[in-house]
């Protein structure tokens, strides 16, 4: 017989939800068989068995949060007593009534001293509401004030999932679906009033992180996200253990250029998707992380634990919601074209809600890709117990000066950009980090790119 506990579903999470259950109890179920569906602020996913044998209890029933570790579901043995099912409470039995007009709310005037910020306009779900939403639909629902009777659910059972939410709201965006009616103009500047969501196309109209409330004139309000409360929450642990360094080396990308221009035709029609700089440079990391072992390295109270493998991570925006870093495992045991297949793959579904806990947990080394977004120069903040993170600045055409035949020099332009390094000073010193980028440089700047393809 064997506990079922919750897992913990990121270095951050503490809870879950659990949405689904895939068997019954009495049902027979096969070592790794998928069991049961949780749902957390990062990740949906499905949780395999621990072991073969039959459900013989249900202790937590879907559309209930517990804690990570709490124990929920039992599997025995074949032939093993089977308990009576957990059952979720009855739903509430509300008489049908006529459909109630929505009154203006009353202004609320505020003491000239401070401003009131006003209740939302659409009824948002609460923890009352009896529908089975996951955290990540109802903090969604909440954070845009949405109604969920206005959202057409496709999960199983009609279920609203992530996905029907952020479609509803690209519809209101673009006029498609009309939004939620506003409450009534306020006398008082004092009184905050929603902000309505600019059209744009919808090709390229974001999702907004959080709903804006305007209070008064001059100010907006902004709901932080959960996932950006927990972010800043790490970034600021690991500031106040770590003496943060930064080392910067500037890489001509000429070299790297003239593999992508001869192959990036042949690699987008062959694997779905552009060849871009970030491959190149994560080949690279991992090279140089065979010589300067320590910069793939952990930190264990006074000890520095170094890794005999590259996990590398790498740093993925969640359309302004923040940051997940999914991981390329056992990076160093692989060529660059199998490397540029894992970071799509895994940043496509890191932006979809669709990785699978283990795969944005751990990693010795991170990469955060900040240049595709334009940025010259960004100090990261390591991704704790690591001791190093790199980040990937803008690649822009300048002059630069270069040898020529015969031994003398001349002014070209090549792709240049900043390969900017935050590491702990106390694994290390400036030497050994300044030693690790311009191993990095070297090997991106002079290595026949083209034996890779």
């Amino acid at each position: 017989m064997a506990e079922v506990t919750l897992p913990q579903l990121g270095e951050t999470v503490t809870e879950g939800t659990i949405t689904r259950w895939f068997k019954k109890v009495g049902d027979t179920v096969a070592l790794d068989e998928p069991l049961f569906e949780v749902s957390t602020d990062k990740v949906d996913t499905e949780v395999p068995s621990p072991i073969a044998g039959v459900l013989t209890e249900i202790r937590v029933p879907e559309g209930e949060t517990v804690p990570v570790g709490a124990v929920i579901g039992v599997v025995g043995d074949a032939g093993a007593v089977v308990a009576a099912p957990v059952a979720a409470a009855p739903a509430p039995v509300v008489e049908a009534a006529p459909a109630p007009v929505a009154a203006a709310p009353t202004p609320v005037v505020a003491p000239a001293a401070a401003p009131v910020v006003a209740a939302p306009v659409s009824a948002p779900a609460t923890g009352n509401d009896n529908r089975l939403l996951s955290p990540v639909v109802r903090r969604l629902v909440n954070e845009h004030n949405l109604s969920v009777d206005s959202i057409a659910g496709t999960g199983p059972g009609g279920r609203i999932t992530r996905e029907d939410v952020l479609d509803h709201i690209d519809k209101i965006a673009t006029g498609a679906t009309p939004a939620a009616p506003a409450a009534a103009p306020a006398p008082k500047p004092l009184v905050a009033a929603p902000v309505p969501t600019a059209s744009a196309p919808a090709a390229s109209a974001p999702r907004v992180a959080a709903p804006v409330v305007r209070v008064g004139e001059r100010d907006d309000v902004v709901a932080l996200s959960k996932i950006r409360q927990l972010t800043g929450a790490h970034m600021t642990m690991s500031l106040s253990v770590s003496p943060h360094a930064l080392s910067v080396v500037e890489v001509d990308y000429a070299n790297v250029d003239n593999t992508r221009a001869k192959t990036k035709e042949e690699f987008k029609s062959a694997e779905g998707f552009s060849l871009t700089y970030l491959p190149f440079i994560s080949r690279a990391v991992v090279d140089a992380l065979a010589d300067f072992p320590h910069m793939n390295a952990s930190i264990s109270g006074t000890d520095l634990i170094v890794h005999r493998y590259v996990d590398l991570g790498i740093a993925v925006d969640i359309e302004g919601l923040g940051l997940l870093v999914p991981v390329v495992r056992s990076a160093e045991g692989k060529r660059l074209r199998a490397i540029a297949r894992e970071i799509s793959d895994l940043a496509t579904r890191a932006k979809t809600r669709k990785l699978s806990p283990d795969e944005i947990q751990g990693g010795t080394f991170t990469i955060s890709n900040n240049g595709s977004a334009g940025s010259v120069l960004t100090m990261a903040i390591i991704n704790q117990p690591q001791v190093a993170i790199l980040s990937t600045d803008a690649i822009v055409r300048k002059p630069v000066v270069v040898n020529v035949p015969g031994g003398g020099e001349s002014i070209a332009i090549h792709p240049v950009g900043h390969l900017a390094m935050s590491w702990d000073h106390r694994a290390f010193d400036g030497a050994y980090a300044a030693g690790f980028l311009v191993r990095v440089k070297e090997i991106l700047e002079t290595r026949d790119w083209s034996s890779e393809f």
